[in-house]
């Protein structure tokens, strides 16, 4: 999160503050205004009080008033000093107007009667009294401005501590997410309030899902390590069975297919525990994707419009290849096309079939293990996948998914050159394929996993730069 991200909890906080100051400032700075405006009314009265009294006395004794009040009668009086003196209370002595017409002039006026029926008007100029309110006004708004441009800062500095610390728990958050199940927030200082009830709170979820996991990693280990025993006996057995027998030709694929369950339940729990190393070798991908198409003996179509050489791990890549494909035969429909392309970063392997998709649920619910989505996309054990996306995590690569819009599932093997900085595999993020839907998609799917990964033999391989099955020929 950026310093200048508008949307931090730090600007939210000062943002707060900055508020609540404004607020306190205008009750403080109305109060302060209201207090000045009756105390310059209070004087400009005064001022009238005693010129008016000082005139009645002068009116009284000889008939006349000084120059600065006027004798008028009640019908020579402005309207509205007219109507102020009609509503005066008859316990006042006088009535009072205010003449204000901005910016400069500001009178206040005094009407008293006297005994023959005329009226003593004075009038006082308020100018000085209404500047020295308006200069106060805009000293309260500039010290309010002032404050702020410290209390801000401040505000924002003072949360840094918080957001410091709810970093780390995102931080902490992201590693458990990507399998660092041993990652923990930790106490973070000697503060005991919310956010250290909460990293506490994690802390014991990871804990309880570490051990979780670790228990059924060692249960998935345990048994499949129990079950290659009494396997090789059943194999061996079933491979004394006469030949052109049915049922004996039964008992041997299903032995066959346990055992692969089990070697697949093995690879998964060492994908699992973090044991597993990519090494990397010079490998022509092109040849290599087509050796492996070839060894399949599936009726697919190669296309290699790029003969890129990188450094990875080919047992890794062919292991993720011959699961894509079985999975493509099984649960999708022919033709399925395998395509070999170029990329700014490395290279890039696409394996698409024209069957029915990857399940909308499986998108969002993320990998399944022994699921292998919608009835029509075939049965299996729905390992095949999750093999693929851990040894795509090993090596350091985006294993993606996504619907063709005219129908079909496709797969997207993007490699990096492992001299270049690795990939993180996506999960979830769908590039945009060929046809593909730009809908994400997570790296899901049931399907069993291919067949053990085979030595690959030297072999000298041509395949079309069109989508065209391959033709190969093996040394002698």
């Amino acid at each position: 999160m950026t310093l200048l991200n508008p949307r931090a909890l730090r600007w939210k906080i000062a943002a707060l503050t900055a508020t609540a100051c404004c607020a306190v400032a205008a009750v403080i700075g109305v109060l302060v205004h209201q207090a000045m405006a009756e105390r310059s009314e209070h004087t400009g009265n005064e001022r009238l009080s005693a010129r008016l009294a000082a005139a009645e006395r002068e009116y009284t004794r000889t008939g006349s008033a000084p120059l600065e009040v006027e004798v008028l009668t009640p019908e020579r009086l402005d309207a509205p000093l007219a109507r102020a003196l009609a509503a005066k209370d008859p316990a006042a002595l006088y009535a009072t107007w205010n003449d204000r017409k901005p910016p400069n002039w500001y009178w206040m006026w005094a009407a008293m009667p006297v005994e023959d029926g005329r009226v003593l008007v004075a009038r006082t100029d308020m100018s000085s009294e209404v500047r020295g309110l308006q200069l106060l006004d805009r000293s309260i708004v500039e010290a309010v401005l002032a404050a702020l441009l410290v209390v801000v800062p401040l505000a924002a500095l003072a949360t840094e501590p918080i957001n410091r610390r709810l970093r780390r728990g995102s931080r902490t958050a992201r590693a458990i997410a990507d399998g660092d199940l041993d990652a923990r927030i930790g106490p973070g200082g000697r503060a005991r309030d919310e956010i250290t009830e909460m990293s506490a709170a994690v802390d014991e979820m990871a804990a309880a899902l570490q051990h979780k996991l670790e228990g059924e990693r060692r249960f998935t280990a345990d048994v499949a390590h129990e079950l290659r025993t009494p396997l090789m006996g059943l194999s061996t057995a079933a491979g004394l069975l006469p030949e052109n027998d049915e049922a004996a030709e039964l008992v041997r694929d299903r032995a066959r297919a346990l055992n692969a369950l089990v070697e697949d339940l093995l690879e998964i729990s060492r994908l699992d525990a973090g044991a597993e190393q990519a090494r990397t070798d010079t490998v022509p991908l092109g040849e290599l994707v087509t050796d492996i198409v070839r060894r399949t003996g599936t009726p697919t179509a190669v296309a290699i419009r790029a003969t890129p050489i990188l450094e990875t791990d080919p047992r890794r890549v062919e292991r993720i290849v011959v699961n894509l494909l079985t999975n493509a035969h099984r649960h999708g429909a022919d033709p399925v096309h395998v395509t070999v392309e170029a990329t700014t970063t490395g290279a890039r392997i696409l394996v698409r079939d024209q069957g029915p998709g990857y399940p909308t649920a499986l998108f969002t619910e993320g990998p399944q293990r022994f699921r292998t989505g919608t009835p029509e996309r075939g049965r299996g054990h729905g390992l095949g996948l999750t093999i693929a996306l851990g040894q795509a995590k090993v090596l350091g690569a985006g294993l993606t998914f996504a619907n063709a819009p005219e129908g079909g599932a496709i797969a997207t093997l993007d490699l990096d050159d492992g001299r270049g900085p690795p990939r993180r595999s996506s999960r979830g993020n769908s590039k945009a394929i060929r046809g593909a839907s730009p809908t994400p998609s997570p790296p899901v799917k049931g399907a069993p996993s291919g067949p053990p990964w085979p030595p690959t033999a030297p072999a000298s391989t041509h395949c079309s730069h069109t989508t065209a099955a391959c033709s190969t020929s093996e040394d002698a």
